[in-house]
């Protein structure tokens, strides 16, 4: 993070007997990862995250670290408060968003995906699930099921007593369950869906992939305003194939297709002329693409060039 970087290289980030960091920015990068992946979860933001780190590293190098009893917990109860303010501001820019808002891809190193619960918590289909809870509620939901903070570290963070914590932690929960993907999607179905997507892209044949959608599936297009895509949901799977061929038949030659290991599953990215257009990526629900989730908006795909670390 270039901001914190070059706070850090200044007298409060090193210690002149050694040349080490100092305490504060040793623990900050330690826990630096984990503290990005608790703000990316609860935003669905990558650029924003990292401004949440920037503020949470400003906050933290000014705190006695001789009255902090455990630096993990108090680093991850500062970066929730800012990105609980960060997420209503988000909210407000969503409102005036042009078309379809989808969270920002990050490409996810192969260890991602062999933390389960992890991938999962981060997929985009469990990401545009968080979408729906309020910001406190994404806030507890976040901490405790992904994280597995305590109720009252959790009550710090949110201003809530543990009692009341409790009561939104079983109220997302049953939100969450009542939307999540039904079980969880193993990265080879995710694959062959993905397979079937490409061969219809390269051959033109649509049949294969309209076998793997589902009745009622949904596309989603996120351009920002910036790139040409869908301003509405598309519904249901002939509609769906129908603007897969009309689209992928205008890129016929132009464009590749190429495998990446997305949020922590694999996923779609297309090309044209060797620069970045579109991430694809897939929900699936009883082995069956129940969401096809497009996004073109250039300013969501800068973590797309390099591996982000994702931690727990």
């Amino acid at each position: 993070m270039a901001g914190m970087s070059q706070t850090a290289s200044g007298d409060r980030g090193r210690d002149s007997r050694d040349d080490r960091p100092d305490p504060a920015t040793e623990t900050f990068l330690a826990h630096r990862n984990l503290l990005f992946t608790v703000a990316y979860e609860m935003l669905g933001s990558a650029a924003d995250a990292e401004d949440v780190l920037q503020e949470t590293w400003l906050r933290w190098a000014g705190v006695d670290l001789g009255a902090v009893r455990d630096r993990r917990a108090y680093l991850v109860r500062i970066t929730t408060r800012q990105a609980l303010a960060r997420l209503r501001t988000l909210g407000r820019r969503k409102e005036s968003y042009v078309g379809p808002w989808l969270p920002e891809p990050l490409l996810t190193a192969p260890d991602v995906a062999e933390d389960v619960e992890l991938a999962d918590s981060v997929s985009m289909a469990m990401l545009l699930v968080l979408e729906t809870l309020n910001p406190t509620e994404r806030a507890v939901f976040v901490l405790r099921e992904v994280f597995d903070v305590g109720y009252d570290e959790i009550g710090e963070a949110v201003g809530k007593t543990p009692a009341a914590v409790r009561q939104i932690a079983h109220r997302a929960r049953t939100h969450v369950a009542a939307r999540r993907p039904r079980g969880v999607v193993s990265p080879a179905e995710t694959r062959n869906a993905l397979d079937a997507f490409r061969r219809a892209a390269e051959t033109g044949e649509m049949q294969g992939l309209l076998d793997i959608l589902a009745p009622d599936v949904v596309f989603l297009g996120d351009g920002g305003g910036v790139r040409q895509a869908v301003l509405r949901p598309v519904v249901g799977a002939g509609k769906v194939a129908r603007l897969l061929a009309a689209g992928l038949g205008r890129l016929a030659g132009t464009a590749s297709l190429l495998p990446a290991q997305v949020n922590g599953y694999p996923a779609l990215v297309l090309r044209q002329g060797g620069e970045l257009d579109t991430v694809v990526a897939v929900r699936i629900d009883d082995g069956l693409i129940t969401g096809l989730y497009a996004v073109r908006n250039p300013d969501k795909l800068s973590h797309m060039e390099r591996e982000t670390i994702l931690r727990r």
